[in-house]
């Protein structure tokens, strides 16, 4: 599951050409962007986010296991149940990896959190790999271990690689790089999905080459910088000095610039740490209209999220694609699904620039409800046969293209944009916790769903609830595009939320 950074940008001050730093709105100050320190800061967010592909490839695991855990006639299976909490256990596992994450990055740092989610995927992927022939009860023992193991994973690279892509990038940079995490995510399912078609039969082989990435990952971690903002905050200031000269592209010693953003990295984080010795109880701010109404409002926008059918498309995506009706190998649907993903993520960056929050968000509500009322109708008058045989396939992609555009990445974007700076932290834990919950939920019941009710019904209730997610964000989601952090508090403290929703931000 996809998370981003803090929206900090800051534009570039073109009043001071003769200048080699840059003051920010927040004061602090950084060296002016050369194209050198660009390339260098572009290469290292590029080589923290490498750690990411693999927890997609967890994510998007059990889409291409599935049929031969279950269907297998050379070797031992799961049980239906055992499926199920196969393919969920991950999900409730990631709030806590999430937990984990923030622990890490303050006591260890940014880089040896990355190490840390590529130690625990290499022991997920070897578990499996070598995971019982015979015995179909240690087989799911094993696999839950495992599974549990790469959830943990799959949480705890929710925030290392964007927050060090933040802290390592410039002002001009930084909201571009903090996007790589989700491009990244989305890189690993792709892979995933593209191996399982390779190798139908084999997940355990899946496993292996997935393993052997994983370790080529964590050896690119190695020629890392640690993030100077860490290393400032635990008083390291020679090494952070050095880093910093090596990210800003800078060769002098003692540099006037370096110092100065040295500097104001000592200064903010001083402020900090003042602000935090005098906060309140986190039960107190969550009685506050900033802080519960933001978060009664995310919350609900991921209960449409998960009950719209998205992640059951991420994680199932192979057997949903045997469901829909796709004519297609449905190995091959997952491999269309997981491009369409990447692709429209990386549009995400332009669109959400251009358009902002509610619109694309609205748009996606609509595309996905027709897609599912489509693919019901397809389920209710099977096409297969026919010369339409095509019509369940463009569905399918059309959904995971209109859901990319607002429902999967918007309720994890925005989740850093509405909390005040004091508790952003806190209430932005409880959000995601709330969102994976709502992810174990539909991703358990949606076999018995289908057994139950039939394919075709289940789409329809996909279709309704992305209808319902409309009204949704047309009443209650707030536009953030074009507001500072500031000015979002205080919508929130005041009671404009239905007036305010609806009124239009110019680009």
């Amino acid at each position: 599951m996809e998370k981003t950074q803090e929206p900090t940008d800051a534009p570039q001050d073109q009043n001071v050409p003769a200048s080699k730093t840059v003051e920010t709105s927040s004061g602090s100050t950084v060296v002016k962007l050369t194209k050198r320190a660009a390339i260098t800061q572009i290469l290292l967010a590029v080589v923290a986010n490498i750690t990411i592909i693999s927890s997609g490839m967890g994510i998007g695991f059990p889409s291409i296991a599935m049929i031969e855990l279950t269907n297998s006639t050379t070797s031992v299976v799961l049980s239906e149940s055992e499926a199920t909490w196969f393919a969920a256990i991950t999900s409730i596992m990631c709030p806590f990896g999430g937990l984990l994450s923030g622990y890490l990055l303050d006591k260890i740092g940014r880089k040896k959190a990355l190490y840390s989610i590529n130690i625990l995927s290499i022991i997920s992927w070897a578990i499996m790999s070598f995971a019982s022939r015979t015995d179909p009860d240690i087989l799911f023992i094993e696999l839950m271990v495992a599974r549990v193991i790469i959830g943990l994973a799959i949480g705890l690279s929710s925030t290392p690689a964007s927050v060090y892509a933040a802290e390592v990038g410039h002002p001009n940079l930084r909201g571009r790089l903090t996007l790589l995490t989700a491009g990244f995510t989305g890189i690993g399912m792709l892979i995933v999905y593209s191996l399982g078609y390779m190798f139908k039969d084999d997940w355990r082989y899946v496993c292996t080459i997935c393993g052997a990435f994983t370790i080529v990952s964590m050896l690119t971690v190695i020629p890392l910088p640690e993030s100077p903002s860490w290393l400032v905050g635990k008083k390291r200031l020679p090494e952070a000095e050095r880093y910093l000269k090596v990210i800003r592209g800078i060769k002098e010693d003692n540099h006037p610039e370096i110092k100065a953003e040295l500097k104001a990295l000592e200064e903010n984080i001083a402020r900090f740490r003042s602000s935090e010795s005098k906060k309140t109880s986190k039960m107190v701010q969550l009685k506050k209209p900033e802080v519960y109404k933001p978060l009664t409002i995310m919350c609900t926008f991921f209960v449409f999220q998960q009950f719209s059918g998205i992640f059951v498309i991420i994680v199932y995506a192979a057997s949903f694609s045997i469901e829909a009706g796709v004519a297609i190998d449905p190995f091959l649907s997952a491999v269309l699904v997981g491009f369409t993903r990447v692709v429209t993520t990386l549009l995400m960056a332009f669109i959400s620039d251009k358009f902002g929050r509610r619109p694309p968000a609205l748009f996606s509500g609509f595309g996905m409800a027709c897609c599912m009322f489509g693919l019901a109708a397809c389920a209710i008058f099977p096409v297969a046969d026919t010369e339409l045989n095509w019509i369940p396939t463009a569905l399918l992609v059309t959904f995971i293209f209109t859901a990319t555009l607002g429902f999967l990445t918007l309720p994890f974007s925005m989740n850093a944009e509405v909390y005040p700076t004091k508790v952003r932290g806190f209430a932005s834990g409880l959000t995601i916790f709330f969102g994976y919950t709502m992810s174990f939920i539909i991703l358990k019941v949606y076999p018995t769903m289908v057994s139950m009710l039939g394919s075709e019904n289940v789409f329809l209730f996909f279709g309704v609830v992305s209808l319902i997610g409309i009204l949704f964000v047309y009443f209650f989601l707030p536009e953030t595009k074009g507001r500072t952090l500031q000015d979002i508090e205080e919508y929130f403290r005041g009671d404009k939320c239905t007036d305010a929703t609806k009124q239009d931000t110019k680009a």
